[in-house]
Order: C-alpha cells, then structure tokens, then sequence
C-alpha cells in the first residue's frame, strides 16, 4: 500500500503508528485483526522493518551495518543480502570491500550509497511488515533507479507500507491512499486514480514534475 499526499496530512504519522513508535489516542492499529497494544512490542517490532529518508549508519565496516540488522547472520547472508541491493558495487570502491569501515553518520559515502546499506539491513532482517518512509526523497534520478530496483528484490513476499514522492516508487502499490489532512480522500490502483479528475492527479503532475499521461 502507497500512502501519497502533501506534506503535513499525516502520512509518516500512519507509519509511526503501524511500527508502534507510539500508540494512538483513539481508535486502534491492527495487524491481522489485532491490536497492537496486545502484542509485545520486541516480539513485534522483530517481524517489523523499517528504511527512512535518512538512513543513520553506526561507526563499523560496511558489512556491520548490514549485519545490525541481525547480528547472528553468517558472512555468508550479509554478503547474498550485499550482493541482492547492490551494496557490493558500493563495497567494490574501496580495497577493504565490505570490510571497509566508514565513520557514525556514513561519512565518505554519498546519500544513495547510505540508503543502499539500509535497504541491505532490511533484506537481511526479513521482516514480514515493511515501512518505507520516503526512501528516495533525497537521492538523485541515476541513483533512485538503482535503488528502486534494490526495491523489487526487498517488497517481494511481504507486507510493504510506503510513503513517497516519487511516482515510480508509487506505481509499485497494489493499492494507493490519498491522504489528506488526516482524512483518505482516494483509495484506487495508480491508473484508476489517475483517470478520475481529483487529488491523485493533481499529486501525480506533481510528483513527475511534468504533465502526467495514462499508460
């Protein structure tokens, strides 16, 4: 599911709420039909992965960062996971490869590169609910197509909430959300919406930075 929308209408709210960051005032978060207040949190937030606009890398080698994900995981998977997003070819900058330690932050390496690793740590999580929160925001187009194909390998097999400005990102949905103001105003596939003359639309044009046409 793509949850779209403007700033502010409470898009990343909803997926605070869906990792359990914090719980809601009214109403309830269910996941099959239950409440996530009556589920353990650690137990929980295991099946639950989680890639940001802004990745944070800890101070280590590459391979550790990917590895935070699950620390019990062989060099093995850390290397298949690497080699599945394309972190390898991130790694195949330097002598060390993976073994190549970058500072707190991620310093030396560029945005993408940092998402790259992130999208790594969440394959090698396996989590069954995924929460992508405008994870190409701030990558630039030659980056954002590699990293949109790392996404074809991370959303198969699981449940995948993504928040995003991009529309290649978005046509990637079974279902989209037009959120506005707290309030879903549209719910359709990408063509649907993009027939009707509503907010979707306007969104998509938007979104493309250019006149947007039905495919």
């Amino acid at each position: 599911v793509a949850l779209v929308g403007e700033s502010g209408g409470g898009k990343s709210t909803t997926a605070k709420l869906i990792a359990r960051f914090y719980d809601p005032r009214s109403g309830a978060v269910r996941v099959d039909g239950t409440d996530l207040r009556d589920v353990q949190l650690r137990s929980y937030r295991r099946q639950l992965g989680v890639v940001l606009q802004d990745p944070f890398l800890f101070s280590g080698t590459i391979a550790d960062n990917i590895r935070f994900a699950r620390p019990e995981a062989t060099d093995d998977e850390v290397e298949a996971a690497a080699r599945a997003i394309g972190v390898d070819r991130v790694a195949a900058r330097f002598p060390e490869g993976l073994e190549h330690v970058v500072r707190e932050g991620g310093a030396g390496l560029s945005a993408g590169e940092r998402q790259l690793i992130s999208i790594a740590r969440a394959l090698l999580a396996d989590p069954r609910i995924l929460i992508l929160d405008e994870a190409t925001s701030n990558i630039d187009r030659p980056t954002e197509i590699v990293i949109e194909r790392a996404f074809d390998t991370l959303l198969r097999g699981r449940t995948s909430v993504i928040i995003a400005h991009r529309l290649a990102t978005v046509r990637r949905a079974d279902e989209i959300l037009v959120v506005e103001k707290g309030v879903i105003t549209q719910r359709g596939i990408y063509d649907e919406l993009l027939a009707e003359d509503g907010p979707f639309r306007r969104l998509a044009t938007t979104m493309a930075g250019a006149p947007v046409h039905r495919t």
